[in-house]
Parts: C-alpha cells; structure tokens; sequence
C-alpha cells in the first residue's frame, strides 16, 4: 500500500518555497506551501501531515513560536509527534541547539541544496518510523479521501474528522491495510474481533459495515471504497 507524505513547507521567500516544493515532490511527497505563520498552525491544527519544514523568519508568527507550540500541544494532548525540519539563516551554535531544543528534528542552514533538504526529510521520516516499529503511525492512502492515525485512532474523511467506534475502527484499519483484497466475514471476525463464525454471527461483520459505510461514503448505497464482494464478504478499493 502506498502512502500519502504530505509536507507542509512555511517559508515566506518565495524562490525558497518554489525550490523546496519542487524538490520534495520530485522525491514523491504531496506540498502545500504557505508564507505565514499563523496559516501555518491552521493547516497544522487541521491536516494530517507527514513532516513540516519550517522557516524560523516569519510574519504573523515566528518559526520557534511555531515549533514550540507544535510540541507543547502534543505534550499537552497525548499526540502523535509531528516531525519538523528547521530553515534559518542563522548559522550560530546557539540557534541550531535552541532550534533542537525546542523540538526540530533536524536543523537546516540556508543557502541549502534543494537535494539535501530531499534528502533529510527522508531520514527524519525513516527514524520516525524506527520508533513506531509496530506500524503505529499515520496511514494515508493515495488518491483517496480516506485517512486514519493508528496511534492515536483518528480518522479523516476529505479532511473532515469522522468518529468511528472501536470496532469500525479496526475494521477500516484491517480493510485499508488490505487494499483491493476480497476479505471474507470469517477473517474480518477473526482479524477484527478474535471470534469465528461458530462462536459469533457473521452478521456482526455485516452490521458494522453498514454502519462504517454511513459514517465515510458519500452514498452508502452505492460504496466508492468499501464494496461487497458477491459471495465472499468485503474489499477495500483505495
């Protein structure tokens, strides 16, 4: 399964912004690019974002109080941890360790090689994913309007958040992670609900989809991602 990387890139130079955004979606991330910090922490607060690669120079709002925030809320909150890639024009010992102090997770100086920048926001993704060994990170699928955080159990539908119940959950977590799979309802109960046909109905799957397909289908009587397949049980088309 392939995944979304979206990147939000806050830089208010705008050949800054151009190049950066050029690089990373040659490297397949998906950009969204602003020049103020106050739209900045907009789209943060309401998105789901891979990675943020942050001006410390900004108007509206500066860079470390960004970062700051970014990280105290996520103290605060319990959240999934957002990783930050500082650019500054400051070059001084003292503000890469104030920069890193505050929560960067990697600190780039300007004049910087668009590839470079490629380059670590790739290692910042891999040693984010090194600490969530058991898969507990965002997935986001692709050309879909459909995404959900294993860790912290949210989910988006075009960007809105839907709440789910803990077993719709775990049945959207399973489907997605099985895309185009025709999976029956003997391994959804197994796989979601530990249980098997001769101990709980297969109807319990049934039931639990109509009621998914509710809460994340534009017309759930005609299912863009959740389908039935004949005979068999249910597949994912992500």
């Amino acid at each position: 399964m392939q995944t979304v990387r979206r990147v939000l890139v806050v830089d208010d130079d705008d050949g800054v912004c151009t190049a950066v955004t050029w690089a990373l979606e040659a490297d397949g991330f998906d950009v969204v690019a602003v020049d103020d910090g106050l739209a900045a922490m907009d789209i943060i607060d309401a998105t789901p974002l891979s990675l943020v690669v942050l001006d410390l120079s900004l108007p509206g709002l500066g860079g470390l109080d960004i970062l700051r925030r970014v990280r105290e809320t996520e103290e605060c909150d319990g959240r999934w941890r957002l990783p930050i890639i500082v650019l500054s024009g400051r070059d001084s010992e003292t503000d890469r360790i104030v920069g890193l102090d505050l929560g960067a997770d990697d600190y780039l100086v300007k004049p910087f090689s668009p590839g470079e920048l490629a380059a670590r926001a790739r290692s910042v993704l891999r040693r984010c994913a090194e600490q969530h060994p058991d898969g507990t990170d965002r997935v986001a699928l692709t050309g879909v309007g459909v995404e959900l955080d294993r860790e912290s159990r949210d989910v988006w539908v075009d960007g809105e958040p839907v709440d789910l119940a803990a077993k719709e959950f775990e049945l959207l977590a399973y489907l997605v992670e099985h895309p185009r799979r025709a999976c029956s309802r003997d391994e959804l109960l197994a796989a979601v609900w530990s249980s098997e046909s001769g101990w709980q109905s297969e109807a319990t799957v049934t039931e639990h989809v109509y009621r998914l397909r509710h809460k994340i289908e534009a017309d759930p009587r005609r299912p863009r991602w959740l389908r039935t397949v004949r005979a068999v049980g249910y597949r994912w088309d992500g």
